[in-house]
């Protein structure tokens, strides 16, 4: 069985994730406190893993949210 590691930028990927499914309304009320500690979970590391010369305070890239025409038009 092959061994897959996970990178920062892995780790950063997924709390991005979270961040545009949470603003799209995407989790159920009794989801949030799972994914919540989930996504705590990852930041942490992330931050920890960050290289010490690092001058962003985190290496969580921003989310890119992409639209369909109708939510374009919605606006």
């Amino acid at each position: 069985m092959e061994t897959k590691i996970l990178t920062i930028q892995d780790l950063a990927g997924v709390v991005s994730i979270i961040d545009v499914c949470s603003a799209r309304g995407a989790f159920k009320g009794e989801e949030l406190a799972g994914v919540g500690r989930l996504r705590e979970s990852f930041l942490a590391e992330v931050k920890e893993q960050q290289p010490e010369e690092a001058t962003a305070p985190t290496a969580v890239p921003s989310p890119v949210v992409e639209t369909t025409e109708e939510e374009s038009s919605d606006s």
